[in-house]
């Protein structure tokens, strides 16, 4: 199956991909996306259970959910992303078929047929579509680049050695070669 450049796609294309066919739908547009590698995989899985253990710890009413989860940004007919990692805190926004609105917290992990996608496209979507905290995990370059679009400031640029806050978890930190340890 190939996309039509000219084609304006919807919801109901997205929900007809075939089972084996993983695509996003950006504006309209379907994009493939690759199988992810081991280490995109290891991190996925590590920052997940971190997240999710410090969400039972606390008794917060946030849900953490690794790819494959689709969320529907904007509640539009256009936008279908599968981020690799989504933290909601707002109930009202899970349906049976994933998220429809602005998870709070985002995180990719690049790869490298990912990296235009994730640093330039799902950055201006994800900001105007409301979510709070975005990451850019880059085990290539060993960098976190961490975006609170909530404060309207530059984006920060961690070393994966060097201690990271969660903004929506003030007391929850992580340093991303540990997790890789």
């Amino acid at each position: 199956m190939s996309w039509s450049e000219k084609q304006v796609y919807t919801s109901k294309d997205y929900w007809s991909l075939p089972k084996n066919r993983r695509a996003e739908l950006i504006n309209g547009k379907f994009y493939d996306m690759a199988p992810p590698g081991r280490l995109h995989q290891e991190l996925v899985a590590q920052f997940t259970k971190l997240i999710g253990n410090y969400i039972d710890s606390h008794s917060g009413g946030c849900k953490v959910y690794p790819a494959p989860f689709a969320v529907n940004l904007d509640a539009d007919d256009e936008n279908w992303v599968e981020p690799d990692i989504s933290v909601i805190c707002d109930p009202g926004k899970l349906t049976d078929r994933g998220c429809s609105g602005a998870p709070d917290l985002i995180i990719e992990i690049l790869s490298p047929s990912s990296r235009k996608m994730d640093y330039i496209t799902k950055n201006a979507l994800y900001a105007d579509a409301g979510v709070r905290e975005y990451w850019i995990v880059d085990p290539h370059k060993e960098t976190t680049l961490v975006y609170r679009f909530e404060e309207d400031a530059a984006p920060a640029i961690y070393p994966f050695d060097t201690g990271i806050v969660f903004g929506i978890f003030p007391e929850l930190d992580v340093t991303v070669a540990e997790l890789l340890g």
